[in-house]
Order: structure tokens, then C-alpha cells, then sequence
């Protein structure tokens, strides 16, 4: 049967055979918790990410500008997707 992850050991079976069905909707509500987390984990993860590269994409804007600016090119402070080409 399925890793049950975080639910305790008191709360799974020993040899995987409910006995009731109490016992097999807690079994079910402790994997379907664990796979909750799981992806909840997975999401904040992602979005971590995301806004990392969002500040990381930010920066390099502001150090492309800073560049051209010293260079003596034209300074721009808009996304780096709006420089004429």
C-alpha cells in the first residue's frame, strides 16, 4: 500500500488491512493530509522561486541601466522588455 509519510505510527496498519471502516477513513484522511502538505510545500517552494527571479530579473535591469548610463548610452528605468532594439 501507500508510504503514509507523516502520520504516526499508531495510525496506520500493520498489515495495511483495515479493520473497520473508522479505521480505513482515518488511514485515507492522513494520506490525503500528507499529500496536502506535500504539495503545499511544493507551491511555497515555487513561488519562492518565482519571486527570487523576479528580484534577481530586477536587478539586472537596474544594473543594465546603471551600465548604459555610465557608458554614456541612453538611461532607461522601464522592464528590460521595453528597450527599443
Amino acid at each position: 500500500m501507500a508510504d503514509t509519510g507523516n502520520i504516526p505510527a499508531g495510525d496506520h496498519f500493520e498489515n495495511n488491512d483495515p479493520k473497520n471502516m473508522q479505521e480505513l477513513t482515518q488511514y485515507v484522511q492522513g494520506l490525503l493530509q500528507n499529500l496536502q502538505d506535500k504539495f503545499q510545500n511544493m507551491s511555497d517552494q515555487i513561488l519562492n522561486r518565482i519571486d527570487e527571479m523576479g528580484n534577481r530579473v530586477e536587478e539586472l535591469e537596474k544594473n543594465i541601466s546603471d551600465l548604459m548610463t555610465q557608458s554614456g548610452g541612453p538611461s532607461y528605468d522601464g522592464p528590460a522588455s521595453d528597450i527599443p532594439r
